[in-house]
């Protein structure tokens, strides 16, 4: 990296001419346009790839949340001589404007004050569009979640079609899909050093032919999978499962796509960034701060996370509804032991620290330095965890169990817990060492597990472990919290309405929580993510990887009942939970009994039990 950081240390991105003049700039190389207000932390990805870009010789600046109904916003701080880098924020857009529900957010968590409504739907190629219209003729390069997700054709839940790859609506460029470090520093050498852009891993370009070479996979054309019919719907799967095949970072195949009479090209994924790379992009000079434009205005995404510190990235569970693994990708890729004790010992002598790390973790916090022995590419299955364990996965907690070690002990920190989600049948291969050291350090009184359903059918939809090695971590959890004589409690969290997941399925789940006095305090309604296997099955009804049909829960009425069976517990919920009920043939589940999963209605008297014989004539 060349030294393009004399006298920018400690100061975040320019966001205006004036910030621009302090440095010397009469133009910037770079200018990224975000959905997301300006928080120079690493959390962030418009700060991490911004810096990441400074440190490779550009001038960056920030254009943070622009007035899509003025296109000045966009000329602010003048023409990008390189590119623009246009991404939605750290959200897909339109979820962070509206519910699964589709009812409006009342909120932004990466808005100032969390003002809502400050980023568009559809920010990617609203942003596009207007960087076009500022600036004629700069490239454009889509970047984040939003564009990654939707690299390919995607089914869009909120129009309830198949669209194009975002790449065609945004008519720009180039896409840079996944984490970007790599692809977006040669993308932007390569125009800056006017070579256009050429075969670059983790990126995605129209062409108007069909590349050449054996190592070309072709999907199905655009016409055929957006085809709402039976025949359209079954090549929709295909391509899924043909890109769940090429998902690998080692992966050598190029994936190409009629559309029209052009050509989408995706590229093989990025290279994982090596554990020295990732230890240099966390060293680089971020603020750790909201720009200071916002003066004294609240972030909620950057007070649950300012003070956390990033272990590592990627995951290989694989599981149904997750995008993890096709953005961040399946490798996992960790930062030295003394890289990462640098930068707590960094937030410990900030004088706004209070004494807690909030998190030390990633994806999954128990992934740190684990991971294929073998290499992914040879692997057709994209999950190390399912069905069971891969015999070729490392597994040891020893790494992270050291590193907590260290951690608590760097000076300045009281508490350092562990808030993101960890994988439960990971943490039991090592005897258990990890889940009691964590119990006895790392836990702030609750601890987040994910389990997601308990009935075997939905289960294996999802692909998630079984119901008894749940419960198997559960029994050491308890164990270790009475032996340190710890009140800790574990929040589980459940999907409504995932595919293969019928209304007896979460009356199942819902009488499994209430003999095990479990109210789940939040459940989370099922959302297809584009480009997750979850999402192909909800539009095309099947699994793409076997091609078995699965029941979809469509309606919104479906979706409210499943959400109101597993939430019968509060009040607000009673009359839906009894229809519901109802509808399922279980009514001996309305009443006061302690199984019971709602009251009657006023005045209706106690409730009957109903027979099996009733309840099966019902369901004929």
């Amino acid at each position: 990296m060349s030294s393009n950081l004399e006298n920018t240390q400690r100061r975040p991105l320019p966001m205006s001419r004036a910030e621009m003049d302090k440095r010397g700039w009469d133009a910037l190389d770079v200018i990224i346009v975000t959905g997301d207000a300006y928080i120079d932390h690493p959390s962030f990805g418009a700060a991490i790839i911004g810096r990441w870009l400074e440190a490779n010789g550009f001038r960056v600046g920030i254009i943070a949340q622009p007035d899509v109904r003025d296109v000045e916003s966009m000329r602010q701080l003048g023409a990008p001589r390189v590119c623009w880098g246009v991404a939605a924020g750290n959200l897909d857009s339109q979820l962070s404007r509206t519910t699964i529900m589709k009812k409006p957010r009342s909120s932004d968590a990466y808005s100032p004050d969390g003002q809502p409504g400050l980023r568009p739907a559809n920010a990617t190629i609203v942003y596009a569009n207007l960087a076009r219209q500022a600036f004629p003729g700069v490239p454009v390069v889509l970047g984040g979640l939003e564009a990654s997700l939707r690299r390919f054709p995607y089914y869009d839940f909120w129009t309830d079609k198949v669209k194009r790859g975002i790449i065609f609506d945004a008519k720009a460029n180039l896409l840079v899909y996944g984490m970007g470090e790599r692809a977006i520093v040669e993308a932007c050498t390569q125009l800056r050093d006017g070579e256009g852009y050429t075969e670059i891993r983790g990126t995605a370009v129209i062409q108007p032919e069909r590349p050449a070479g054996d190592h070309v996979v072709e999907l199905p054309p655009f016409e055929t999978v957006s085809e709402a019919t039976e025949a359209g719907k079954a090549a929709f799967a295909d391509m899924t499962r043909d890109i769940f095949h090429h998902l690998a970072q080692d992966d050598t195949a190029v994936l190409a796509q009629r559309h029209g009479d052009r050509w989408l090209v995706v590229y093989p994924p990025a290279k994982p960034l090596a554990q020295g790379e990732m230890d240099a992009l966390y060293q680089l000079p971020f603020t750790r701060r909201p720009h200071p434009r916002y003066g004294n205005a609240t972030f909620a995404a950057y007070d649950m996370i300012k003070d956390s510190i990033t272990t590592h990235r990627g995951c290989y569970s694989g599981c149904s509804f997750c995008a993890i693994g096709a953005h961040q990708g399946t490798v996992i890729s960790s930062r030295s032991e003394e890289n990462i004790l640098q930068e707590i010992a960094r937030v410990a002598q900030d004088p706004d620290f209070h004494g807690t790390i909030s998190d030390l973790g990633g994806p999954t916090a128990n992934m740190y330095r684990t991971g294929c022995k073998l290499g992914r590419a040879r692997c057709k299955d994209r999950s190390c965890l399912y069905p069971t364990i891969c015999r070729n996965l490392r597994t040891d907690h020893a790494p992270i169990i050291n590193l907590l070690r260290k951690a608590r002990q760097v000076p300045g920190v009281k508490h350092l817990f562990v808030s993101s989600g960890i994988r439960f049948d990971l943490a039991l291969e090592d005897g258990g060492e990890y889940i009691r050291e964590l119990v006895k350090y790392h836990v702030a009184g609750r601890l987040k597990i994910a389990p997601e359903h308990i009935s075997p059918s939905v289960l294996r939809a999802m692909r998630k472990p079984e119901q008894p090695i749940y419960h198997r971590f559960i029994d050491r959890f308890t164990e270790c919290a009475r032996q340190y004589q710890k009140p800790h409690q574990v929040v589980e969290y459940f999907i409504s309405g995932h595919p293969g997941c019928r209304l007896a399925d979460m009356i199942e789940l819902a009488c499994y929580l209430r003999k095990a006095d479990v109210n789940p305090e939040q459940v989370q309604d099922f959302y297809p993510a584009p480009l997750t296997l979850a999402a192909a099955m909800f539009y095309t009804g099947q699994d793409p990887l076997t091609g078995e049909a699965i029941y979809v829960a469509r309606t919104e009425r479906e979706k409210i009942l499943q959400r109101a069976v597993l939430l019968s517990h509060k009040p607000e919920f009673h009359r839906k939970a009894r229809e519901a009920l109802k509808e399922a043939g279980r009514e001996d589940l309305i009443g006061y009994g302690r199984d019971c999963l709602a009251p009657p209605e006023k005045g209706a008297g106690p409730a009957r039990p109903v027979t099996a014989q009733a309840r099966k004539k019902r369901k004929r």
